[in-house]
Order: structure tokens, then sequence, then C-alpha cells
């Protein structure tokens, strides 16, 4: 009998071992899942996630919000109006003294930008030209090196300046040519290959630089040009230049005479920009308008601006110092729309006898102080 039954008892107590681990198994399923801080090792499914969240935020670019305390303040400083002078007290009321009142057009009032902006904040120093040609600017005159190195040159001299403001480095790219044969559709222009606008693309990787996007529509219009480059717009470090210089409204060559834009086209592009700005959530686009004589841009005062554009109004003439700060004061400065630039040409303004380049010192005194410097 006692052969038969040991065997049955052994079995029980196997049975009441194993259904002793099941339920002190089934216990800890319950425990982790309501009290996991207690049994795990000290980070829980919830923080993963969260870290996991983090990782990827930190892959995307922060815009910080704008100061508009910081930015009022440089708007005036950049604005550079003359301190007002008092006038002498009025001897038949000695308990006042009247100050001489005069109205500034600087600094201009428009909407605050998005965060981001890199003006009134920033200065850019940009080269100019075209990777195919020699001739149309220094971007293009010399090899990469030393293209660099002289426009490294040039940002360490404004550095110098003004060392309240930083300087940031600019390829300024002609995208869109004006030329003097009409080309298979009639339009006297040429647009540059998607592998030129990447050469210069990673050229200004290199030093850290943002790029612009020049276009001369020669009888095309914004409209029809501006589109072909949204995919490179699109880009935080892309932005657009258009030249009124080469935009032929009267169906005459580019080059023969000067060209024209309206502040409709203006506006064309301006809100072109602030689109892709909101639809990318990107920082603000900048918007350079070539100008250096009146009928080159018509009815300024049209001209809408955008949280999401910077518009810098840019004297692009040639010759002496003093012939172009006077063209300046007159269309730029006297037609004020938000920002300014001042274009030096490197042969071009020394071809009358005794003529010397600009220096950032001189042009730092004009009203208002230019924030796009660019050398052809």
């Amino acid at each position: 009998m006692a052969t038969r039954t040991e065997p049955k008892i052994k079995k029980v107590a196997k049975g009441k071992k194993i259904s002793a681990w099941a339920g002190l198994f089934f216990c800890l399923v319950l425990a982790f899942y309501f009290f996991p801080k207690f049994l795990s090792s000290g980070v829980s499914y919830e923080s993963v996630s969260v870290i996991q969240t983090e990782e990827e935020e930190e892959k995307l670019p922060v815009i910080p919000p704008l100061d508009r305390e910081a930015y009022d303040a440089k708007l005036i400083k950049v604005a550079n109006n003359p301190v007002p002078k008092e006038i002498p007290e009025d001897p038949d009321n000695p308990t006042t003294t009247p100050v001489e009142t005069k109205v500034n057009l600087w600094p201009v009032k428009t909407e605050y930008p998005l965060g981001g902006a890199l003006l009134p904040f920033n200065r850019i120093i940009a080269y100019y030209g075209n990777l195919y040609s020699r001739k149309m600017g220094v971007l293009g005159e010399y090899p990469k090196e030393e293209m660099l190195s002289r426009l490294n040159k040039e940002v360490e001299k404004w550095r110098v300046a003004d060392p309240e403001t930083p300087v940031v480095p600019a390829l300024h790219y002609i995208a869109v040519v004006a030329q003097g044969s009409p080309g298979s559709d009639g339009k006297y222009r040429f647009r540059m290959p998607a592998s030129e606008i990447d050469k210069v693309l990673a050229i200004a990787e290199e030093i850290g630089a943002i790029v612009f996007l020049d276009i001369q529509v020669g009888l095309s219009n914004l409209e029809s040009e501006i589109p072909v480059f949204e995919k490179y717009l699109k880009m935080p470090n892309v932005h657009l230049g258009v030249d009124p210089e080469f935009s032929m409204k009267t169906g005459a060559k580019p080059g023969h005479t000067v060209g024209t834009l309206d502040a409709t086209d203006i506006n064309f592009a301006s809100k072109y920009l602030a689109h892709l700005v909101k639809e990318n959530d990107l920082p603000p686009k900048i918007l350079v308008v070539h100008r250096y004589t009146q009928k080159m841009l018509t009815n300024y005062q049209n001209i809408k601006t955008h949280p999401e554009v910077q518009i810098i109004m840019h004297m692009d003439g040639w010759g002496p110092t003093a012939k172009k700060i006077n063209t300046y004061k007159q269309f730029v400065y006297g037609e004020p729309v938000q920002f300014t630039g001042f274009k030096l040409f490197y042969k071009n303004d020394l071809w009358d006898p005794g003529s010397t380049l600009a220096t950032p010192e001189e042009l730092l005194k004009l009203r208002p102080q230019p924030l796009y410097i660019q050398y052809q």
C-alpha cells in the first residue's frame, strides 16, 4: 500500500508547487502593471517614451521667440537719427524748454517679425555673382578657396567696425540671368541648372553662410520664375533677390535700358515667401530688391510687409562714393520700406581717378545704417 500511495503524494505536492509559482507570477504581473515604478529598474515605459520624443525634437531646428524690446532698441540704433537739439528757452516763459521736433522716416513701423528673424540683429555681408562667369561678380571670379578667403576678410572688417552687430556671411547667386538673345521661349533669360545651385549651397555650408537666389526676369515675370526654385526656398538658409534693372516690361532687350518692377511685383514675391514660411515652419525669409533709380521701383508706398518676410531695399549703383551715398539718400532713405542695403563694386567704383571703395566706417554713418552689404 505504501509503495502505491507514495507516487500520488509526490504528484500532489508537485502540483501544489506549480500552482504556488503560477500564483506568485500572476501577482508579480499585476504588481508590475499597477506599480511599475516600484518594480522596474527606475525607468518606466512612460519616461522612455518621453526621452525618445525629446531626442526626436532635438533634431528639429529650434526657432527662438522674438525679443520685441531688443528688436525696437536695435531698430532705433540702426536708424542712426541725429540727437534732437534743444531750442533756447523762451525768455517770456523760462519754465519750458522746447525741443526741436523733426519727423524721422526711420525706423519704419511694420509688424513684428516672427522669431528667428536675422534682421536687425545681424548684418549680412554677401559676395555676388555666378559660377559660370568671371565678369558678373566676385563669387565666380576667383577659385573657391580664394573667393572664400576674400569674403572672410570683408566679414572681419565689419566685425571690427561694428562689434555690437554680429556678421552673417552670404553668397548671392544669380539663379536667373538676363540674356541678350531671346532663347527658345523668347523670354531673354537663362535659368541656372540645379547642379550649379547645389554647388553654391555646398560652398556656403563650408563657412556657415546663407544663400540668396537672385532673379533677372528679362521678358518673363516673377510669377513664372520664383516657383521654379521653391524646393530651394523651402530651405531655412536660402533667401531671395529680385532685380528690377532686368525686368523689361516694355519688351525691350535686357541691358539696353533700365527695367522696372512695381509694388505689385514685390508684393507677389513677399507673399509667396510668406506662404512658404508658414507652411514649412521656417524662420523669416529675406527679400532683397535692387535699386539705384527712381523708376526701377514704382509705388513703393504700396509695398506690403509680412511677419514672415524681411524686405531690404538695396542701393545697387556704382561710381564714386559721394555719388552713391547721394543716390542712397534719394531712393533708399527717402522712400522707406523696411531695411536697407548697399552695394560695393571692386572695379566699377574705382573707375574715376582718385576714387576709393567705401569703408565700413563710412557706411555706418549713413541714415539708416545698411544691414546688407554686397560686394561684386
